[in-house]
């Protein structure tokens, strides 16, 4: 098994390493690969000094998986190329979440439609992993009319720079400014970039993979999404109209017994969700779970996970485990 982590020198390739660390995720050669900026850096990983190589050098040893955190721009170019000389591609950029061909995974809800001649595979964004994670058994149970999300999105979401830049603001410190406004003591209904029907591209990206994840055009989902000057992790208000009656014990004991769902859900005792305890763990969080009191067929509820980790390294490394366990390395 020949594994390269592309984009290893950024916040989630860090996070990758850490998780396959974690995870024990058997390989014979590790390649760590990054932008030509980055080639020659040394990292020590598990005791063993590593230097970052570049993209050609990479390719030409043909790994057997990739896991890609790299940027849409690099994945668009590099991905076709690896996949050519038969590596598998995870990516975790926005570049082929939507492309019909490409299969956009979640392996708790469809691990199971990956096959051989997958050759890349999108992980989907951060912000709907955490929610279709919720959403794919009870839709499965009682049918989902229609969603109504609202992020509430940490800035590590945004990379390095974005930490940077609140810490910076924070001690008074000049950083390079990656959000238009003060994210400090602020809050930015602002995340990517504004389209023409006046949804940012990030709600555009919850709207649609959700959607494809959970097979069913149907589904009406809208979303507004909105940075907070928060760390470890996102955290999403949700209502969900169901075409089906529901008994919301009958929820909480679907959701409990899904895989990599934690239950916190204790107004009495101040036990929910919150980003500070979702921090480094790779589960989603689900609480407040109420009915809707405007509609018998609605609930609520609060969804967090650590954006890094099930929302990005995470979700990819279960993606590498399931195909090395399935043989579907060729």
């Amino acid at each position: 098994m020949k594994l390269a982590i592309v984009g290893s020198t950024g916040l989630v390739g860090s996070e990758i390493l850490k998780v396959l660390d974690e995870r024990n995720f058997k390989y014979d050669q590790l390649m760590l690969v990054a932008s030509p900026k980055s080639v020659g850096k040394i990292i020590s990983y598990k005791g063993k000094d590593y230097t970052v190589i570049g993209m050609e050098d990479a390719v030409t040893a043909k790994p057997d998986i990739a896991i890609f955190s790299a940027g849409g721009g690099t994945s668009l170019e590099w991905a076709p190329k690896f996949a050519e000389v038969g590596t598998i591609v995870i990516d975790n950029s926005s570049a082929w979440r939507m492309d019909p061909t490409k299969k956009l995974i979640v392996p708790e809800i469809n691990a199971a439609s990956i096959g051989t001649e997958d050759k890349i595979i999108a992980n989907p964004n951060c912000s709907t992993i955490q929610m279709v994670l919720a959403l794919g058994p009870l839709h499965k149970k009682y049918g989902i009319k229609r969603v109504v999300v609202s992020t509430y999105q940490s800035v590590t979401g945004t990379g390095k720079a974005a930490v940077d830049q609140l810490y910076g603001e924070r001690n008074g410190e000049d950083h390079e400014k990656v959000y238009p406004h003060t994210i400090d003591m602020n809050v930015l209904p602002h995340i990517d970039v504004f389209q023409e029907n006046g949804y940012t591209k990030e709600e555009m990206k919850m709207i649609n993979e959700t959607k494809k994840i959970l097979e069913d055009d149907s589904i009406q989902v809208t979303a507004t999404c909105v940075r907070l000057p928060v760390m470890g992790g996102h955290s999403e208000s949700v209502n969900v109209e169901f075409n089906n009656d529901f008994d919301l014990k009958e929820v909480i004991k679907i959701l409990a017994a899904t895989p990599g769902i934690v239950i916190e859900d204790d107004p009495a005792n101040n036990i929910y969700p919150m980003p500070l305890n979702a921090h480094n763990k790779d589960e989603v969080f689900v609480g407040r779970l109420r009915l809707d009191e405007s509609n018998p067929k609605a609930l609520n509820m609060w969804i967090v996970a650590d954006n890094l980790r099930k929302g990005a390294a995470t979700n990819a490394v279960q993606i590498a485990q399931y195909i090395a366990e399935h043989n579907l390395v060729h």
